[in-house]
């Protein structure tokens, strides 16, 4: 992966008003996560096919 930073960042649709908000940014080799109250602290990133596995587990409720 390059050092590119992600961009067009999102904000989970699943957010509330509260602050356990997560945010998701792209680029051309995969996705990034930041936590949108420390920006500063950096992101979390991963290859596309990473990114799908990790949304696939979630769905099919592989983390409960």
């Amino acid at each position: 992966m390059t050092p590119e930073q992600p961009m067009n960042w999102r904000k989970s649709s699943r957010s509330s008003t509260g602050n356990a908000c997560v945010e998701v940014g792209g680029f051309p080799e995969g996705v990034a996560v930041r936590d949108t109250k420390n920006r500063a602290a950096g992101h979390l990133a991963t290859t596309r096919t990473q990114w799908t596995a990790f949304l696939t587990a979630l769905k099919t409720n592989r983390f409960d």
